[in-house]
């Protein structure tokens, strides 16, 4: 097939550092490309790639959601898109939904994942508006708000299977990976380390917008001895940082869409501890890759018994659910089926 794969322009393909949306487009695209697909990439211009690339701007500058440079670009890749759009069988967006408009006059199949929440009220009238586009779900929880739209399919994420390497002799912490934000709940894990007396170690981003939040409310904690303050890392940082804690502490409190950051430390062979929010139980098997909570106390009792768990078990749960390859043939098969319920007659449709 002849793939276009559309990302946003704040991150380059991928990440050098945070931007689980970007990865999780390079590990689709490039394993796409392992399968025999021919895949054009429009993303940033600095972006790794064995897929064809096309930028509207040459390089990611974490442009400030709030300023308007980012959507000049944008509004450039979606008219390099309908000028190109005849050279595919489908097109695949990740751009959440300014492209709508300009996607239902495209002539190919298209579709769209959605990455982010959908609790939002405003979200609404919005999808109200567009309920014809066809969308996926990379869990079945995150179409909870929004049931009534043109679901075409949930995708899971997937990893490439020689990213992570099992660790079967962890070393005595706990890790914390994501971002510094009150949704993600690192003032709990913080308290669950300290209650088990174990040290946390903190890889973490913070967006300007929850820089008061770091500063009033987290801050202070990282004053305690067993708790310290990585900052942002990167891909070979991240795998030994996972493969060598006793667990992930992902004590979230919102609807999380998938949580990317549980099926890297599964990779790893890592267990992890995390709140019963968003995709949570079908990610994770409770008593199996870990346990799911509902309170501190259910945390802390979880923490101290999680040499339980059987990391191979882990690790087998990756291979099995949460894979690149399982990601890209469940994609490839759903883009075969917008193919065949799109209006363009099958015998223009590229093989």
């Amino acid at each position: 097939m002849k793939i276009a794969q559309v990302s946003p322009v704040f991150e380059r393909v991928p990440p050098k550092a945070y931007g689980g949306t970007e990865r999780v487009i390079s590990y689709l695209t490039e394993e796409l490309i392992r399968q025999g697909h021919e895949v054009t990439l429009f993303a940033t211009g600095d972006s790794v790639t064995g897929a064809r690339l096309v930028s509207a701007v040459h390089d990611s500058r974490r442009f400030d959601a709030r300023q308007q440079e980012w959507l000049m670009y944008y509004t450039i890749m979606l008219d390099q898109i309908v000028d190109m759009a005849d050279q595919f069988d489908v097109i695949h967006f990740h751009t959440d939904y300014l492209h709508f408009p300009v996607a239902k006059s495209l002539r190919v199949p298209y579709v769209t994942t959605i990455h982010g929440r959908l609790d939002l009220p405003q979200l609404v009238p919005l999808y109200r508006h567009f309920d014809s586009v066809p969308l996926v779900s990379i869990s079945n929880s995150q179409r909870t708000p929004l049931p009534w739209v043109n679901w075409r399919g949930t995708v899971y994420h997937g990893l490439p299977p020689d990213l992570y390497f099992f660790q079967n002799n962890p070393g005595n912490y706990f890790a914390f990976v994501g971002r510094i934000s009150p949704e993600k709940r690192l003032d709990r894990a913080i308290e669950i380390a300290l209650h088990c007396e174990t040290p946390l170690y903190v890889a973490a981003k913070i967006d300007s917008t929850d820089q008061e939040y770091f500063e009033q409310c987290i801050k202070p904690l990282f004053n305690h001895p067993l708790v310290e303050y990585i900052g942002e890392i990167g891909e070979d940082q991240k795998r030994d940082l996972l493969g060598n804690a006793k667990a992930l502490l992902f004590p979230i409190d919102w609807p999380e869409p998938f949580g990317l950051v549980m099926i890297e430390a599964f990779a790893c062979g890592t267990p992890v501890i995390a709140y019963r929010h968003g995709a949570v139980p079908e990610v994770m098997e409770d008593g199996v890759t870990g346990f799911i909570v509902a309170n501190q106390e259910q945390a802390m009792q979880a923490a101290a018994k999680i040499d339980s768990i059987d990391r191979w078990r882990c690790r087998d749960t990756f291979e099995s659910r949460f894979t690149a390859a399982h990601m890209a043939e469940n994609y490839v098969s759903l883009y075969r089926d917008i193919q065949r319920k799109h209006r363009k007659p099958a015998g223009e449709i590229n093989g």
